[in-house]
């Protein structure tokens, strides 16, 4: 049900060969051979962007506050490692505790 059918060998077209035309110009034509011309990119009809100073200033908090959320948000991660690493240190000097009481 899942197999391909193909047709047997025998009995698929055989496809039919055209011959290649060959083209030898017997006279030079130079502008056959022209480059093609460079055409440049038009200019754009979209305004510069002009900063004044007050959106510079702008730009510079919006940075700095950027800068400032994700510095906090490494700081979390890194104060959440350390609590967790600190914490399963405290439960295996527990269990140790537990676990050489038991051998007494």
């Amino acid at each position: 049900m899942f197999t391909p059918k193909y047709p047997r060998p025998d009995t698929a077209p055989m496809p039919a060969a055209t011959p290649q035309a060959t083209h030898h110009p017997s006279v030079y034509n130079p502008t056959a051979y022209a480059p093609a011309p460079v055409q440049t990119a038009p200019a754009s009809n979209r305004p510069a962007v002009h900063l004044t100073p007050g959106s510079v200033l702008t730009l510079a908090a919006g940075g700095g506050a950027l800068i400032l959320v994700v510095g906090a948000v490494l700081v979390s991660m890194l104060l959440a490692v350390a609590v967790t690493a600190s914490s399963v240190a405290v439960c295996a000097v527990v269990i140790r505790s537990i676990l050489k009481s038991d051998h007494r």
